[in-house]
């Protein structure tokens, strides 16, 4: 079938708003939305301190440079005017700010589902799985290395929880899938088993065409509609210090030419790939990401970028990256400062070094992502399932982590600052008087049933319930509710000739090798 007919145009791949049978048995949801973020910023900066880094980020590009290992990229750099020595770029300051002043504040991503679009950029706050860890764990297989089989399930749960709206890289990585074709069969999944916003590797020209192919067939796009808007993104990140590799600047290039979003995240850890104080590592980090920015600009004005932290600290000791401290804390709110500076949208982190999901898992974890709420964080990777540092991701972590994420949704919620009449229940203060209990009056029978307002519209239960349940910990608990919604688990809806396609494409492409696999 021609890709242009408006029959096909139309097939978006069902616009259902549930996941596996809506809210599902499993546990109580949250709805989908975008929660929009009501906190003032936590700025731990003042006007000079801005001012500081900005002028630190801006030395290091002017007077140090990045080192950019890729021809195309340095051609680029050269007509825009930039002091080229070998493969390091060196960068007027205004060129940068001009640059920079050209990408977007804000910008929407529409999946193969319109309704699962996200806004990234302003107040709005989404949440990404967690993508990467070449290992998984959970409480009956134990550590092991990551499957293809797995990698499905962290899909699965990706599409069932209304709080997490982006499916990022992969959940796992599924090592028993050949590198040359692992992005086809991944992304085959990803396609069908969700409905979310899509997420598309760096590493080499073919995987990103492919995933660019494959999120517009899942679409039911012309090449035309693709390109017209964003429909997915990658990440890239910088080879910290001051270095960005041949693939991930191919691919971020190649995504901008055609207006997908690119998101620029370095990776530096204080008194490691980064100065040990605070203020340098973070002023490292802003100057790589804005020379990955300022190239995109120039190659596309207005394409749609963010900025983001990965800046923490390690053991001195043993060199061990540690997260949720209060340094990556004061570096992501410190970043985020930044990011206002420059008008650009932020992408943070919900992250933890803890080995299994157990009490320092969920402090960290939960500093980490109170710290993405402070620093005004528009998109937050790893938000639910990360374990050791990246190494590792866990179905139990996961749900975990989901009930933390829907209690920070429901924390964004107006009605619970809201002044007006109604709310300050003053009648019905009256209406109880001294000594009495408003469960009964009629302030609370009205609202009793709007789930709004009950504790968490989660799967919460006091004592008793939990006593009478066996003595459940936590852990146990969670893996009991990932492997009920596995059970429960219902695919969004594909009409089934575009899902035909997407197989087609995916058996042509393994039929001519898929991508090389050396660079």
């Amino acid at each position: 079938m021609n890709d242009a007919t408006p029959a096909r145009r139309r097939r978006h791949g069902g616009r259902r708003t549930g996941t596996s049978r809506a809210a599902g048995p499993a546990i109580a949801q949250t709805p989908w939305r975008i929660p929009l973020n009501t906190d003032r910023p936590t700025e731990p900066l003042d006007e000079a301190g801005i001012a500081a880094l900005h002028s630190g980020a801006m030395r290091i590009l002017s007077e140090i440079g990045i080192e950019f290992l890729n021809d195309e990229a340095l051609g680029h750099l050269r007509a825009a005017g930039c002091r080229i020595e070998g493969q390091t770029a060196r960068f007027d300051p205004d060129f940068v700010m001009d640059m920079v002043g050209k990408a977007p504040a804000q910008f929407t991503i529409t999946p193969r589902n319109p309704d699962r679009s996200v806004t990234i950029g302003g107040r709005h706050m989404t949440f990404v799985n967690v993508s990467s860890p070449p290992n998984a764990w959970d409480l009956e297989r134990g550590k092991r290395p990551g499957d293809f089989a797995t990698f499905r399930e962290f899909m699965k749960l990706t599409q069932y929880f209304n709080c997490i709206h982006i499916a990022g890289g992969y959940p796992v990585e599924p090592i028993d899938v050949h590198a040359s074709v692992r992005h086809l069969d991944c992304l085959f999944e990803k396609l069908t088993l969700t409905d979310k916003v899509a997420h598309a590797y760096s590493l080499g020209p073919e995987r990103v065409e492919d995933v660019m192919e494959m999120v517009r067939i899942a679409g039911g796009l012309t090449h035309d509609e693709f390109d017209a808007a964003p429909r997915m993104y990658t990440n890239i990140n910088s080879v910290s210090p001051l270095k960005h590799d041949w693939p991930m600047l191919d691919g971020a290039m190649r995504l901008a030419r055609r207006g997908q979003p690119v998101v620029v995240t370095p990776f530096t850890l204080a008194g490691a790939m980064a100065p040990v104080t605070l203020a340098g590592a973070v002023a490292l980090s802003l100057a790589e990401g804005l020379a990955a920015i300022a190239l995109l600009q120039w190659i596309a004005p207005g394409c749609p970028v963010a900025i983001g932290t990965f800046t923490s600290n390690v053991d001195m000791k043993s060199g061990a990256p540690a997260f949720g401290t209060p340094e990556y804390m004061r570096a992501t709110q410190m970043t985020g400062q930044m990011a206002r500076h420059y008008g650009l949208p932020m992408r943070a982190s919900g992250v933890c070094a803890a080995n299994v999901p157990d009490g320092q898992a969920m402090w960290e974890t939960g500093n980490s992502l109170w710290a993405a709420v402070q620093s005004g964080a528009n998109m937050v990777y790893h938000a639910a399932g990360w374990l050791e540092g990246g190494l590792i991701a866990s179905p139990e972590k996961f749900v975990m982590d989901c009930e933390l994420l829907q209690q920070i949704q429901r924390y964004f919620e107006p009605a619970l600052t809201a002044t007006a009449e109604d709310d300050l229940a003053i009648d019905a203060i009256a209406e109880v008087g001294p000594g009495g209990h408003f469960f009964g009056c009629a302030h609370t029978q009205a609202r009793y049933q709007n789930a709004f307002y009950q504790p968490f519209a989660s799967d919460w239960r006091n004592f008793e319930a939990w006593a009478g349940d066996g003595g459940v910990w936590t852990v146990e608990r969670a893996h009991r509710i990932y492997k009920r919604i596995l059970a429960e688990f219902e695919a969004p809806p594909m009409d089934a000739e575009i899902r035909d396609e997407l197989a087609d494409f995916v058996a042509r492409r393994k039929a001519q090798g898929g991508a090389p696999t050396d660079f």
